[in-house]
């Protein structure tokens, strides 16, 4: 294979070794390949539609990328530094196997915007698979959620004990910032889904090309309007890495939780030995280090984002090479966002609760203090007042080292003579969740309605 350059007739000296390797993007960016001989084949039916390439230019050229896919795919294709990327490496193959045909194929388009469509088709199909991936992992926190639904645990603020709350609860509250992540990457990709090739370098070209019928070809919704913004603009990686970031934070917070309430001083929840390590040199660890390390990757896709979002802040329309380095971060986030996700969906079905830790746990720091500030108003008591008897009778519960239900109804009256002995229905666990009986409440049959609810939207 000919190493030659096809845009060497402008230059009078070969390119300085070290700038060739510094300029190539072909090491990584050859995983565009199958998106490239896509985009490729379809640009060349198009221009035998338009009279510019004949039929047997056409087959040959098809010919001749089905071929070189069987050998990327086999691992028997010879990448070369010296061409740059992905697509002048496949165009120089094609070339040497079919002749001038080969040397056809590029009429009507550019590099530029042949990359910015190639990613856009990479991208689309890697949306679909995370889309795939929160599905399932919803889909385990439904099941868990349901298996849950009675089990009680305190829920927080300022991570201070706060009300009972249910288990099943609180992952639903998972499955809906979930639910939102998907929508957000539905969103993205909707916007997304627009052609650039066509645009060529950047103002169009001279032969009478047909873009919808390219468009149409590669499953785009239209082309794009602006030849300029076509191959200059990488706002919907931008706006991906916006969406994984959000996502990222999402599992990065679920993480923290699994490490608060995993360790020995919550043990709240029991993870699988499966996704525990141990230490090398303390026997009795067990490690929650799935957790911790996508709670560690959050930042790493964070710092893709800033580094897209900077990349793009200085260039004037139209491709400037600043642009090749928008692969390199946008790769490695959708990997990353999609390990993530897999270790999650898989982790999650295998949560064992401690319940009876759960429910210690909720009977310390008066977590039905709230309840009887309600029980107050009911009774006609101003929720001022109400707020500032409790308070008084949580004094008395930090003196001695008692909760609210610990309380004998005489202790409780010295605070207000409109508590009766109906006020210990109300200060039990389970009285307290089931008095959240509204849409969006903690209470248990509201928590399996929420579930019918959700695995309705999901299908």
């Amino acid at each position: 294979m000919s190493d030659k350059k096809p845009w060497a007739g402008r230059f009078n000296e070969p390119t300085y070794a070290f700038v060739e390797a510094f300029t190539a993007s072909v090491d990584f960016d050859q995983r565009l390949a199958a998106y490239d001989i896509a985009g490729s084949m379809a640009h060349a039916s198009m221009l035998t539609k338009q009279g510019i390439l004949s039929d047997d230019e056409r087959d040959a050229i098809h010919a001749g990328l089905e071929k070189i896919q069987q050998r990327i795919a086999a691992g028997d294709f010879p990448w070369s530094v010296s061409l740059e990327d992905v697509h002048m490496n496949i165009e120089a193959v094609l070339t040497e196997d079919i002749g001038i045909a080969g040397k056809k194929l590029h009429t009507g388009r550019s590099r530029n915007d042949q990359v910015a469509t190639d990613v856009r088709l990479w991208l689309r199909d890697e949306i679909a698979t995370i889309q795939a991936e929160l599905r399932r992992f919803q889909h385990a926190l439904l099941d868990l959620a349901e298996r849950e639904a009675d089990t009680i645990l305190p829920g927080f603020t300022h991570l201070q004990t706060a009300q009972p709350v249910t288990f099943g609860h609180h992952m639903m509250a998972w499955f809906e910032m979930l639910d939102r992540d998907y929508g957000r990457f539905e969103d993205c990709a909707a916007r997304m889904n627009v052609m650039p090739l066509g645009a060529a370098a950047l103002a169009g070209t001279t032969y009478p090309i047909d873009r919808h019928h390219t468009a149409e070809l590669l499953g785009f919704d239209r082309p794009a309007e602006n030849s300029l913004d076509a191959v200059s603009d990488r706002d919907f990686a931008i706006e991906f890495c916006a969406a994984a970031s959000i996502l990222m934070m999402h599992l990065s917070r679920m993480s923290e939780e699994l490490i608060i309430w995993s360790s020995a001083q919550f043990h709240f929840v029991t993870l699988s030995y499966a996704f525990c390590t141990g230490s090398s040199i303390m026997p009795q660890k067990k490690n929650p280090d799935v957790p911790e390390l996508v709670r560690g990757k959050s930042g790493r896709i964070f710092g893709h984002l800033m580094a897209l979002l900077t990349l793009m802040k200085g260039q004037p329309l139209a491709y400037n090479k600043d642009n090749q380095e928008d692969k390199e971060p946008l790769f490695d986030t959708v990997d990353n966002v999609k390990g993530s996700l897999k270790v999650f969906a898989d982790m999650v079905p295998a949560i064992t609760c401690n319940k009876d830790k759960m429910r210690a746990a909720t009977l310390q720091g008066f977590a039905t203090a709230t309840d009887l500030a309600d029980y107050l108003v009911r009774k006609g008591v101003p929720f001022r007042d109400a707020h500032e008897i409790v308070g008084k009778s949580v004094a008395l519960g930090v003196e001695t080292n008692r909760d609210l239900a610990e309380m004998s109804l005489d202790e409780l009256k010295q605070f207000s003579s409109m508590i009766e002995q109906d006020v210990f229905e109300v200060l039990t666990l389970e009285g307290s969740v089931a008095a959240r009986d509204h849409i969006g409440g903690t209470a248990p049959s509201q928590v399996r309605a929420a579930i019918k609810r959700a695995r309705e939207r999901l299908g």
